[in-house]
């Protein structure tokens, strides 16, 4: 996936003046990118094949594996708008290395972690580090790339997120097998190993120093809060499926290595589709991609809770979830082009991505979880297909002629 990023983006925009004497070069700068969204996304995902023993080691309800599942976007919620703050006060470089510390240590601690307590509160650490490493490192992609192919940048970046979705379920089925403490003890290593390699990175101009405030303001722009609505309706629909989707497999009878192979096929299936759906929103602008996802992703939500046996299931799982994952490339796009727009430090514009998809994704995985247990999976799925379904037609014309309508008269 990282080999893509020079082919996509060309020539153009190699070396650009960085702040004192380093200077850009956006070909390594997407390269480290890529991987440092890729190694957050392992720590993220590692957890889905191991849910179900820490349901059973532990004793969890569905509730309490759902709130498990949501301590790392809870995390992230916390540190969504700080870690802009951090970003344009003190740089995406020094956001960067604050968030890869505290997500490795507390990676570390999660693994040798035997209590629910324990376990819940590394995972809430890890998304604060995740905040930092995330509103840094796609702002210091954003703002070191040319704007008419910053969609295809961040496709790329994103997919490599969704590579590290494909590393992080085998981890955690490496280590249900030998143990979770070596295993993320090597995870917490490349963590650290990529704080030291940042430091060969060179950095754009910072612009002025930013407060919450200028991340308050940009709300009000139609780009920037529609794309904050599909980060968060692609954070809720996720939300709902790394609680829900390991549990019925298991239910269904798979182990956790199938559990790991759905998620890894499907995340592999992303990686691919991600690059590409960045070079569809930046030739044919950033809503073609948003409806064709939008489309497939209500047909998944629907037939997610009622297929079976479980072979069924991991094939829709593998070809139906990256309908959810390619709504964040368009969105990051949307976000950051209104940054542009306002003005805005790319660090803040990045935290409000990070507001939206962690205030999403903790909701969905706490609620969700609940919900199931009182009334079956069904309802929450297609409390989600709803939402979809009405964020579709949002996007047709006579639905943004009537969102424009509601904010003029505001």
């Amino acid at each position: 996936m990282l080999l893509i990023g020079p082919a996509i983006l060309g020539p153009v925009g190699d070396n650009q003046e960085g702040d004192g004497p380093s200077k850009v070069n956006v070909r390594a700068l997407l390269v480290f990118v890529s991987v440092l969204v890729l190694v957050d996304t392992v720590f993220f995902t590692a957890l889905t094949p191991l849910l179900p023993h820490y349901v059973h080691s532990l004793g969890l309800s569905k509730a309490a594996a759902g709130i498990l599942v949501a301590a790392y976007p809870l995390g992230t919620l916390a540190g969504a708008l700080p870690s802009g703050v951090v970003a344009s006060r003190l740089g995406v470089r020094r956001a960067v290395v604050l968030g890869l510390c505290l997500m490795s240590g507390a990676t570390l601690v999660f693994g040798f972690g035997t209590s629910i307590v324990v376990l819940d509160s590394a995972r809430l650490a890890q998304g604060l580090g995740g905040a930092c490493t995330w509103s840094g490192g796609l702002a210091w992609l954003a703002a070191g790339t040319p704007a008419d192919r910053r969609g295809r940048a961040l496709g790329v970046a994103l997919g490599a997120a969704v590579a590290g979705a494909l590393l992080g379920p085998v981890i955690g089925a490496v280590a249900s097998g030998v143990g979770t403490a070596p295993a993320f003890a090597a995870a917490t290593f490349a963590g650290l190993c990529l704080a030291v390699a940042s430091l060969r990175v060179g950095t754009p101009l910072g612009g002025e120093s930013q407060s919450l405030r200028s991340a308050v303001r940009a709300l009000g722009d139609l780009g920037v809060s529609g794309g904050m609505w599909l980060t968060c309706l692609a954070g809720l629909a996720f939300g709902v499926i790394d609680v829900l989707t390991p549990l019925r497999l298991s239910a269904l009878g798979a182990s956790a290595a199938v559990i790991a192979g759905a998620f890894l096929g499907a995340a592999a299936l992303e990686a691919v589709l991600a690059p590409l759906v960045g070079r569809l929103a930046d030739k044919r602008g950033r809503l073609v991609p948003v409806k064709l996802s939008l489309l497939v992703a209500i047909a998944v939500s629907v037939l997610l809770p009622l297929l079976r046996p479980a072979g069924v299931l991991v094939a829709l799982i593998v070809v139906g979830l990256p309908s959810y994952g390619t709504l964040f490339v368009p969105a990051s796009a949307m976000i950051s082009d209104g940054s542009d727009r306002l003005k805005l430090h790319q660090g803040l514009g990045f935290g409000l991505s990070n507001l939206a998809w962690a205030g999403g994704q903790a909701v969905a995985a706490a609620s969700s979880g609940a919900i199931a247990q009182a009334t079956g999976d069904t309802v929450p799925y297609l409390v989600l297909a709803a939402a979809i379904g009405a964020t579709f037609l949002a996007t047709r014309p006579q639905g943004r002629r009537l969102l424009a309508r509601s904010r003029t008269d505001s």
